[in-house]
């Protein structure tokens, strides 16, 4: 345990705060953000603002041409990362729900970048096992089931490029990855990747507190 620890708790306050202070408030975001809310419950699958502001930042960054995105649901992290990639850059969305993906698609429309995106409504490991040894990827977000996320991040691996950059949520899954007591097989799923990226000499990996956890891996 380090002798400082550097980490603040955020108060609703400080989360407003922390909000407006980052480059979060585009309206056809918040406009789909509303829409997705009406769903109920379900709608907390959604990613928080500043994690899709942050995903754009890095897509942009490294100069992505070519993404894959494993759990789409209603758009929101495909909406920001496509607009991230370059006028002929491509972004893979892999997800099973034709009814969820149907309202991405209407604001992807709008958007301008339906052009960029190609939705598989496929299991993703089938999706991503089909494509050919030469199709590689200088960006990926995985956030679906949680028990396949093993099989995702290798199958990514092994098609990102050197440099690319794979982003997984949910990696503190409200924090029941540091709960012993917790036991279901999404939980083990996810603390079995985590120690797993934590040691895995192919990459450099940092886990970060944003929204239910992120880490962002770099491939070397």
């Amino acid at each position: 345990m380090a002798e400082h620890q550097k980490f603040i708790t955020l108060t609703p306050k400080l989360y407003d705060y922390l909000i407006a202070h980052g480059h979060n408030g585009d309206p056809l975001r918040a406009e789909l953000a509303a829409e997705t809310a009406k769903l109920g419950m379900i709608s907390g699958m959604q990613i928080a603002a500043e994690q899709g502001t942050l995903m754009g930042i890095l897509a942009g960054a490294i100069g992505a041409r070519s993404a894959v995105e494993v759990g789409t649901f209603t758009g929101y992290s495909a909406l920001c990362v496509a607009r991230a990639l370059p006028a002929d850059g491509k972004l893979l969305c892999c997800d099973i729900n034709q009814e969820w993906t149907s309202i991405g698609r209407r604001y992807w429309e709008r958007a301008g970048v339906a052009n960029k995106i190609t939705l598989k409504l496929a299991p993703a490991t089938e999706t991503l096992k089909a494509l050919p040894a030469s199709h590689t990827f200088d960006f990926a977000f995985v956030d679906a089931d949680k028990t396949s996320y093993a099989i995702y991040y290798e199958e990514i691996l092994k098609r990102l490029r050197p440099n690319g950059l794979i982003l997984i949520d949910n990696v503190l899954w409200s924090g029941a990855v540091a709960d012993e007591s917790k036991q279901n097989a999404d939980t083990q799923a996810l603390r079995q990747l985590n120690d797993f990226i934590a040691k895995d000499t192919r990459v450099e990996a940092v886990m970060l507190g944003i929204a239910d956890g992120l880490t962002i891996v770099r491939k070397k």
